[in-house]
């Protein structure tokens, strides 16, 4: 007897691939200037969106991080959910978010010991926060659907509509019309527009990366460093201060209390270092790793984007990773000083 060997089939998933490789090569070469893309300008300080709370205007991070917290609040229920449930065994997701929290809780106690309890919610909370906002940015669309509106830059590209619905216009940017600033008043070279909204267009997104933000690494920042004296008061007392303003060394230790006091004023000129260095550690490669996909995917837009977001998405955890151990470590130090001298 014979045994029939299982015909190879190209599988449905392989066809999906090609098919969207080849949309995306006619898209980004061959088809309508309207499809190609182009690289977005660079611009540090979030957008507004047009949104207001009072007189309080709310930037498109802000959304971007609101979006990241309800993310957040989802997935605590969700686990909420499946503790009340009674189920013992985890599967899927809860048993990813499971080997999360028990990776999170070892470097914790590894860092505080019987303090682990106490500084665990701070610094996991922080992973999870930075860690979400880096990923959800990475979904299409996130940082390129939005408003279009006149270049702060000095350039722009001339606005094309995609298609209509009812009142509703929905517009682009066209490639292939690249008009500047003086342009737009009639001076400069480049193509006009029948839009009125602008001339030298470009898109403000309606969802901006988090991180990407100084205002969010700077707040998480100075959270840390704040907890940071916090739970070293906690820990300690009062007298945990004394480390930074060693008045009796200089009182009545000669020389060496002098050194001493010196010693404690670069310890405190050191807290405030440490919100520089959480703030733009964290600021610099979030946003640098934006602005290297965007200009590698309007220059090579098929093929060498994907593996750019998967060394994205690796770099990402590393950021949120390196934010938190950081974060633990100078937290759970602080409850320990002094001991030494102390005794």
């Amino acid at each position: 007897m014979s045994e029939e060997k299982p015909k190879k089939r190209f599988g449905v998933k392989r066809w999906i691939i090609l098919a969207l490789i080849g949309v995306g090569i006619y898209a980004a070469f061959m088809g309508p200037s309207i499809f190609k893309p182009v690289s977005p300008p660079v611009i540090l300080a979030a957008e507004p969106t047009g949104l207001h709370i009072g007189s309080f205007q709310i930037s498109n991070s802000m959304l971007a991080t609101f979006l990241a917290d309800l993310v957040l609040i989802l997935m605590a229920y969700g686990a909420f959910r499946f503790v009340k449930g009674g189920k013992l065994v985890p599967s899927g997701f809860y048993n990813a978010f499971e080997a999360i929290f028990e990776f999170l809780w070892n470097s914790v106690e590894g860092s505080a010991g019987k303090w682990a309890k106490r500084i665990f919610p701070i610094p996991a909370t922080i992973f999870l926060l930075i860690f979400v906002a880096n990923m959800i940015k990475m979904v299409p669309g996130f940082e390129s659907i939005g408003l279009l509106e006149q270049s702060p830059t000095g350039s722009g590209y001339a606005p094309a509509t995609l298609f209509t619905i009812g009142s509703l216009e929905v517009m682009t940017v066209d490639k292939s019309k690249p008009v500047t600033v003086a342009a737009t008043t009639g001076e400069g070279t480049g193509e006009g527009s029948t839009a009125e909204a602008c001339t030298a267009c470009v898109v403000i997104p309606f969802f901006r990366g988090s991180a990407t933000d100084l205002n969010f690494p700077l707040a998480l920042a100075l959270i840390t460093v704040i907890l940071t004296q916090v739970y070293g008061a906690w820990a300690i007392g009062p007298g945990y201060f004394s480390k930074y303003f060693q008045v009796k060394q200089l009182v009545s230790g000669g020389l060496f209390g002098l050194i001493n006091f010196a010693v404690g004023i670069l310890e405190a000129i050191l807290e405030f270092a440490k919100i520089l260095s959480f703030t733009f550690r964290l600021f610099g490669n979030i946003f640098a790793g934006v602005l290297l996909l965007s200009i590698i995917g309007a220059l090579v837009a098929v093929a060498i984007p994907p593996f750019l977001y998967l060394f994205e998405v690796f770099f990402g955890t590393i950021q949120a990773y390196v934010f938190f151990l950081l974060a633990t470590v100078f937290i759970s130090s602080a409850t320990i000083a002094h001991i030494g001298e102390h005794h």
